[in-house]
Order: C-alpha cells, then sequence, then structure tokens
C-alpha cells in the first residue's frame, strides 16, 4: 500500500496535521491503536485544555472552532498566581488590550471529537484503526512501516503522533530528555455557589498546586499536582471530604464546591526529544514535546508543530519538491526547537522552585511574584505570551496548563 504520508497516532496532533493537508491532495493515512468508535466518540476525561489565540486562529482555519459546542468554550478573562498563604497575587486582565479574553477552555474530549468530525470529510485520508506499528524502515528513497498485522505500507513520509512515550520515535533511534516529577495530577470539575467570573487561579500552596480554572455555568476545572505518595489518598477521599478539602484550600472564594465529574489522575513526566526529525521522518505534538500540564503548553505546543511542518511539506508539494526531503524536516526541527527547548528547560525550572518548600526558595517564590506584578515590561510580556495574541509562541509558565 502506497501513501505520500503516514501518521503514527491518531491523537489531537496526528488529526490536526491531517486536517491542515486537507485542501492539499496529499494522500494521508493515519494509523491509530484505538477503535474508531473511540475516536468518533471521545469519553470525558477531566481534562480541560486551555487555548491560545494563536491555537483558536489555527482551529480556526482548520474548520475546528465551528464546531465547538458554544457551552463547552470558556473565557478566561483574567488570571491570578497566589504563593503559599499569602494573600498577595499576580494579576493579569485583558485591560489596555485590544481582546477580550487571555484565552479559552475547552475539554480535551470536545476537541477531539471536533477533529475526528472534520478528518472525515477529507477525501485523500485514510484510518487505519485497532492496529499498531511493528517497525519502520526509512532510507533516502522512501520509507516504510509494519503494521502488527503483517501489513506493510510505503510512504514518502513517515510522522509519528503517538504520545510522550513514543514507540515509533525509539524505533528511529531520536533519545528524549525525559523528567519524572514525581508528582500527580488529579483533575476534575466541581460547581460552586458563587461565580468564577471567568477568573482562573494558580494557588502554589505548600506541598501541592491547587488551579481552578473558570468554565461556564458556575463551574470550574479543578486541577490539584501533589507528590506521587499522596494520590492514593486523594483518591480515596469521599466525595463530602474532598469537596471540603478543595473548598478549604480555595479559602471559600466559592462558597461551598461540590464534585459534579469522576477524579482523574495523571502521572507527570516530561518529555523533551533531542531532534525532531530523522530520514523521511518527522515528530509532532507530545512525541516531539510533553509538557509538565500547569504551564498550558502541552495542546499549543502540539498544535503550532503541526502547522510548521505543514506548511513545510505544503510548499514543497506545491514546487514539485520531495516532501521527505532532509532539509526540509531539518528546517522544521530548527524552527519549532527555537520555540520548545527554552520553554520545556524552563517550565521544568519553574515548577522547580514553586514546589519548593525551603525557606530561601519561599522567599525567591515571593520576589518573583513581586517583581513581575510591578514591572510593567516584564508584566506586558508576559501577557503576550500568555495570551498569544500577538503570536509570539508559548505561554506564560506559571498559569494554566
Amino acid at each position: 500500500m502506497d501513501n505520500d504520508i503516514i501518521i503514527v497516532g491518531g491523537g489531537p496532533a496526528g488529526l490536526s496535521f491531517a486536517c491542515s493537508l486537507a485542501s492539499t491532495g496529499i494522500p494521508v493515512t493515519i494509523i491509530e491503536r484505538q477503535p474508531s468508535e473511540s475516536l468518533a466518540e471521545p469519553a470525558f476525561d477531566g481534562r480541560d485544555i486551555a487555548l491560545t489565540h494563536l491555537s483558536v486562529r489555527i482551529l480556526t482555519e482548520l474548520g475546528i472552532w465551528e464546531r465547538l459546542p458554544d457551552d463547552a468554550v470558556s473565557p478566561i478573562r483574567e488570571a491570578r498566581v497566589l504563593n503559599g498563604d499569602s494573600p498577595y497575587n499576580l494579576t493579569f486582565d485583558t485591560m489596555d488590550e485590544s481582546i477580550d479574553a487571555l484565552g479559552y477552555l475547552v475539554s480535551n474530549h470536545h476537541i477531539r471529537k471536533a477533529l475526528f468530525e472534520r478528518a472525515q470529510d477529507i477525501d485523500e485520508l485514510e484510518l487505519i484503526t485497532e492496529v499498531g506499528v511493528s517497525s519502520v524502515a526509512p532510507d533516502e528513497d522512501g520509507a516504510s512501516v509494519v503494521l502488527d498485522d503483517g501489513r506493510k505500507l510505503n510512504a514518502s513520509l513517515i510522522v509519528a503522533a503517538d504520545s510522550r512515550f513514543s514507540e515509533t520515535r525509539r524505533m528511529l533511534g531520536i533519545s528524549a530528555s525525559m523528567h519524572d516529577f514525581g508528582r500527580v495530577c488529579i483533575v476534575c470539575r466541581m460547581e460552586h455557589d458563587q461565580p468564577n467570573e471567568g477568573i482562573a487561579y494558580e494557588c502554589f500552596h505548600y506541598g501541592r498546586t491547587l488551579a481552578v480554572l473558570p468554565l461556564n455555568d458556575q463551574q470550574s476545572s479543578i486541577v490539584i499536582t501533589a507528590p506521587m505518595s499522596e494520590r492514593d489518598s486523594i483518591m480515596a477521599l469521599s466525595e463530602d471530604q474532598f469537596n471540603l478539602d478543595v473548598q478549604t484550600r480555595f479559602d471559600d472564594r466559592f462558597g461551598n464546591m461540590r464534585l459534579v465529574t469522576e477524579r482523574f489522575p495523571y502521572p507527570l513526566v516530561g518529555v523533551h526529544a533531542n531532534k525532531f526529525y530523522a530520514t523521511r521522518f518527522a515528530l509532532i505534538g507530545d512525541a516531539a514535546v510533553g509538557m509538565h500540564p500547569v504551564t498550558a503548553h502541552g495542546f499549543n505546543l502540539g498544535l503550532s508543530g503541526q502547522e510548521i511542518l505543514a506548511k513545510q511539506v505544503i510548499r514543497a508539494a506545491n514546487g514539485g519538491a520531495d516532501i521527505g526531503d532532509s532539509e526540509l524536516l531539518k528546517r522544521y526541527s530548527n524552527k519549532h526547537m527555537r520555540t520548545t527547548r527554552p520553554i520545556y528547560y524552563g517550565t521544568n525550572e519553574i515548577v522547580k522552585m514553586f514546589t519548593d518548600d525551603r525557606p530561601a526558595t519561599k522567599v525567591l517564590r515571593r520576589w518573583t511574584l513581586r517583581l513581575a506584578n510591578n514591572f510593567p515590561p516584564i508584566k506586558h510580556a508576559i501577557r503576550n505570551k500568555l495570551t498569544e495574541s500577538q503570536n509570539r509562541g508559548g505561554l506564560f509558565p506559571l498559569l494554566l496548563r
């Protein structure tokens, strides 16, 4: 079976890359282990994605944004960062900006569903489900993959979008820096008596972090980051105990708070590939960069990365050039690397600082927030990073997820 492009992984990164190529006439095949039913109707997994203005622009151009239910999009009008037990907060809003929101929260399952629906409209796309890739063999003239069922597919370019623990990346011998934070992220949704006013809170308490992110209908997305050793005790709390615990840690800002979904735990492991390409092979999404979720970079970086690669491929195809050319892939890798590398390692350092409760670090944490809050050039630069309204890449690595 011959194709121009084979994408390994039918998640958001793989589907968005296929959608970016929709009008080019380039034949694309996606290989995905999940059944098509799971892609068509993805289950709610607790994760609400903070989308920047750049991501909204990309999703709009792909025909995805219009497919999201209106009530599933929640604007973030203000963001506040708190440290320890101090009432002082670093605040960002949309004043003095020609935008009505810092960003937008959308549930992961809504985004995945919209991407799958759009992909179904692409005539040149073939989706092969319930099978994995057992081997990849690229060379200068082409590349091939062998599926678990023995089928062999040939292509000009193989693109891996199969998670931060990408088996395809390992098959090609691309090394990656991996950081196990030794922490767990527990996510859920809660409703509350008082309105959230569109304000996102990131509370860097001592011992654990609590993010309360604004949803519609007096609900919020809750993100608890704690040492992995506390995972079982948090998950074992009864619903009433959990409600009271979050409400108390949040200083009763929203009054009574109540769980409206189950709780989902995710171990926190960051991954950054040391390069994003090999011969006739490219990495996108989490296979390229898997971020700590406290920064909101993950999905947004994946979306912008696939767009960079798609533009390179489309330019080559329009010019009659080889879409799997090594120089093309190197240009993609270099451009995406310039954005992701400082964000990845910078975020890891910030996470380290804001989870370090030693006395000297507590002082540093306090003064970091005050400096950012009271020095206008820094605050303005951070807000630009937060909103990506000027397409400058990256979110401020203290807020959202």
